[in-house]
């Protein structure tokens, strides 16, 4: 989920991003007669692999992988569940891609490390979004808290304290592709106001960045209601999202914004533990369908054994 910087990001400001414990996607293989068969109910689909068109985003995943592990389709049976919403701006997509391209790596006993698995399920994520900023399937694959600038390796975010948020679903579809798109031709059709608003952004991210690695919650929450207000300038609010928003406010939020493309998908709120409860229940009266929660904190440090 990105927490800072949307839209911006994609014209090369940083952004920051966090994973989302107790959302996850799981992808399943067991053997099967051939050909590969794909189930993923949550999407209504049932079907032998080549019956999906190459670039389905679920057969585009399974060819990258194979292909990039010098193998074929296994006979295997792939079922796909997954506790993300689609089209709501939790990076749902992404997460089943990689929960794909990890299950198929697995089969084949080639384990894949976190960058290869991020470029592999940005391919895929081209389909979604059309020109995605990168993000979504860095912060997944990498499993941590990031700081990231399209083009440039992210760089793991440290975390001073723990962030405790609330993910309320709006009920509202966001089509990320189309609201992206539309962005761009704003930013075509007047190009020094829309670079003036993503570097008005990036400031916000950098204070946000710092607030993170001290530990100060109060100050990343204002960095967290400013960045929506200039999302609000970008266009890519709505009414239900700002209602989410002023609400989780009013109910003692240190901060809250709209998470993803906008117009539809997520809101976000950084709260207290003292006020979680009531947050929560403050966004589900203000018509929200779902509420989570979720807790961001340093993560241990990997080894990579690289003998």
């Amino acid at each position: 989920m990105i927490l800072l910087g949307e839209h911006a990001v994609v014209y090369g400001r940083p952004a920051i991003a966090v994973p989302l414990s107790g959302l996850r996607a799981t992808a399943i293989l067991t053997p099967h007669p051939g050909p590969f068969r794909v189930q993923a109910p949550a999407v209504g689909i049932d079907a032998p692999l080549p019956d999906l068109p190459p670039d389905h985003p679920l057969a585009r995943i399974v060819h990258l992988t194979v292909a990039h592990l010098r193998q074929t389709p296994p006979d295997a049976l792939l079922r796909i569940e997954s506790d993300i919403p689609v089209a709501s701006g939790l990076g749902s997509g992404a997460a089943v891609s990689t929960a794909i391209a990890r299950a198929l790596a697995a089969w084949y006993g080639v384990p894949l490390d976190p960058p290869t698995v991020s470029a592999l399920v940005y391919e895929v994520e081209r389909i979604y979004h059309g020109t995605p900023s990168g993000i979504d399937n860095t912060v997944i694959a990498h499993e941590q808290p990031v700081y990231f600038i399209r083009g440039r390796p992210p760089e793991p975010l440290p975390v001073g304290g723990v962030l405790h948020l609330l993910v309320a679903d709006s009920g509202v579809p966001s089509q990320t592709r189309e609201v992206v798109g539309d962005v761009r031709r704003r930013w075509e059709a007047e190009p020094a106001r829309y670079e003036a608003l993503f570097d008005r952004v990036a400031a916000e991210v950098e204070a946000a960045r710092r607030a993170i690695a001290q530990g100060d919650a109060r100050a990343l929450g204002e960095r967290m209601d400013a960045n929506h207000e200039l999302l609000r300038e970008i266009g890519v609010s709505a009414p239900v999202l700002d209602r989410l928003v002023e609400a989780a406010r009013r109910a003692g939020a240190l901060g809250a914004k709209l998470s993803g493309a906008g117009r539809g998908g997520n809101v976000v709120a950084l709260v207290e533990p003292s006020t979680v409860d009531r947050v929560e229940a403050a966004l589900r009266t203000a018509g929200a369908a779902r509420v989570w929660r979720t807790d961001v904190f340093q993560q241990p440090q990997r080894h990579e054994d690289t003998k």
